[in-house]
């Protein structure tokens, strides 16, 4: 009996450091990977910190305490937009259909909408800040950083695509264009930011179809267009290289 004791007694302690030793590897796993979290976090604070640097110092502000305080406001932003978009994965809305066409709700419109329920302080936030410590010019400027120069790219496309553009249909396209940038600012990258601005093109689409310009036959004979072109470029390759 006292040795059957004994046994009993010894696995019992086998199992006990088994079990202590699983523990300890465990915990050290979660620290190593909670030592990366917030090494990737530090990373990433850095990186915003870097941009809105970059972003500022394009001002030419040449006014250290006006610089300082805009590069804060668009840092804090940049990590702000960072941290919903990472607390809020596109698995936070239920998948469903886009109610305008009845599609699936695509990963980058259930994206969309969670990032949309983010705090509306933290776009006021940045947008009163840099308000008072800059010229409108100034403020879109930056607002071109956070979307890459969308605006003056899509209007050049418009320019393209749709003959004698009037003024103002100019300043409607525009304005809309305008919208869409202040709006997707509050998104991470460029997916995101780019389905918003399809929201506005979309209404700059319908604002031309329902004054006297057919969007559908102005987008044909543009492509048509630069198809025709590409192919007589293509021909006189074909005939130079022959000769």
């Amino acid at each position: 009996m006292r040795k059957s004791f004994k046994s009993l007694f010894t696995s019992i302690a086998a199992l006990l450091l088994v079990a202590v030793a699983a523990h300890a590897q465990t915990a050290a796993t979660t620290d190593a990977k909670t030592a990366l979290s917030l090494e990737a976090r530090v990373k990433s604070d850095q990186e915003a910190d870097k941009k809105a640097g970059e972003w500022v110092a394009s001002l030419a502000l040449n006014d250290a305490k006006k610089e300082a305080a805009v590069k804060e406001l668009i840092a804090t932003h940049l990590k702000a937009v960072r941290d919903w978009n990472n607390d809020h994965p596109y698995t936070t809305v239920p998948a469903g259909i886009n109610p305008y066409t009845g599609n699936p709700l695509t990963n980058t419109d259930r994206q969309v909408i969670a990032i949309s329920a983010m705090p509306k302080t933290i776009h006021e936030t940045l947008m009163t800040g840099i308000r008072q410590n800059l010229t409108e010019q100034q403020v879109e400027a930056v607002l071109d950083k956070y979307t890459i120069g969308k605006v003056a790219f899509t209007l050049n496309g418009y320019k393209s695509i749709v003959p004698n553009l009037t003024e103002q249909e100019e300043k409607v396209l525009v304005d809309n264009l305008k919208k869409a940038r202040e709006q997707a600012i509050d998104y991470k990258n460029m997916t995101q930011i780019s389905a918003i601005f399809e929201i506005y093109k979309t209404k700059n689409e319908q604002y031309l179809n329902t004054h006297g310009r057919n969007w559908h036959d102005m987008f044909k004979a543009y492509t048509d267009g630069v198809k025709a072109k590409k192919a007589a470029a293509k021909a006189a390759e074909a005939q130079k290289t022959a000769q």
